[in-house]
């Protein structure tokens, strides 16, 4: 931390009014930082972090207060990370003090008590190096490739941790390239059979988590054979359109429903639409929603495989 130079106001100003107590002394006599504490101008959350106000705190001040008491290789990391950096739909709308806070220090650091009763929780890495770190991002964290990683190892079920992956990259944060070497670096990583194979369907051409729900639940355990996705073709009006799975040879289509489809008019006649182009060209198109194909994936493999029976030569039928 460089402070050649700055006065108090400019630090406070840098640090959003969040300091180390060995930073304030830089400034102020030890009587001097015990008399703002003791007038309620200044508060102390922790042992060693000292903020410069009297009101509550902002959620960033949270964080910058979370990360001081941890120490100075700590950075914050995972989902806690990644919505700094802009991820949405994993409750980001939810006040900070109702969620965890990740935290990804080295091997060897010792766990210190978090500020104001927060859910501090810290993962430790060997593998936790400069380039894994943003530069110069404010709260310290990781980089965003590193903080997808780590959110989707640490989710509770394999479904959140495919649906990190997908959403990372379809929401532009990240590329699929800079999420492997990531993988790749990682010595040990738990999850890693699942995210290796989620960010080969997200590099295929699934997007959202309700197509590879699709390839997870039904295609790879059922033993059906792997379709293209999002395979893109024109439409009778020259409009480009994607397919969520297609087996191009059986000329069988499938599409993978979320709720917007059935709540919105709109987006349903369109489907419909689709599907009339798609029946034109000689193609069977199955709809399923997205909630049979989680609930009941046993059914959805049974009648994909009955439309792909339909058209394959008696030789290359798939067994039941």
């Amino acid at each position: 931390m460089n402070l050649y130079g700055q006065g108090l106001d400019d630090v406070l100003t840098d640090h959003e009014g969040v300091l180390g107590t060995s930073v304030a002394l830089r400034f102020m006599t030890r009587s001097q930082l015990r008399w703002q504490i003791a007038s309620g101008r200044w508060q102390k959350p922790a042992r060693g972090v000292v903020i410069a106000q009297s009101g509550p705190l902002t959620d960033r001040q949270l964080l910058r207060a979370t990360l001081l008491r941890a120490g100075p290789q700590a950075c914050l990391a995972g989902l806690t990370a990644a919505r700094l950096d802009g991820l949405k739909g994993f409750d980001d709308k939810r006040p900070l003090r109702e969620m965890p806070i990740y935290l990804l220090v080295p091997v060897g650091y010792k766990r210190r008590t978090p500020p104001l009763g927060l859910n501090v929780v810290t993962h430790y890495s060997r593998t936790l190096a400069d380039l894994d770190v943003h530069p110069t991002r404010q709260p310290r964290r990781t980089r965003v490739a590193r903080s997808l990683i780590d959110a989707a190892a640490w989710m509770p079920t394999d479904r959140g941790a495919a649906a990190i992956l997908s959403a990372g990259v379809q929401q532009g944060l990240a590329r699929v390239a800079d999420l492997t070497v990531v993988v790749d670096r990682m010595e040990v990583l738990r999850r890693r059979q699942l995210i290796t194979q989620t960010l080969g369907d997200v590099a295929g051409g699934a997007q959202a988590i309700s197509e590879l729900d699709f390839l997870r639940l039904v295609v790879r355990p059922f033993g059906l054979p792997e379709p293209s996705r999002q395979s893109a073709r024109r439409d009778r009006q020259g409009r480009r359109r994607w397919i969520d799975a297609a087996w191009e040879d059986d000329k069988v289509a499938v599409e993978i429903d979320g709720a917007h489809h059935t709540e919105d008019p709109l987006q349903r006649w369109d489907d419909m639409e689709r599907d009339i182009d798609l029946v034109l060209d000689g193609y069977r198109t199955l709809r399923f929603p997205a909630w049979l194909v989680r609930k009941d994936p046993g059914y959805v493999a049974r009648r994909t495989r009955e439309a792909l029976n339909r058209t394959a030569p008696p030789d290359l039928k798939i067994a039941t």
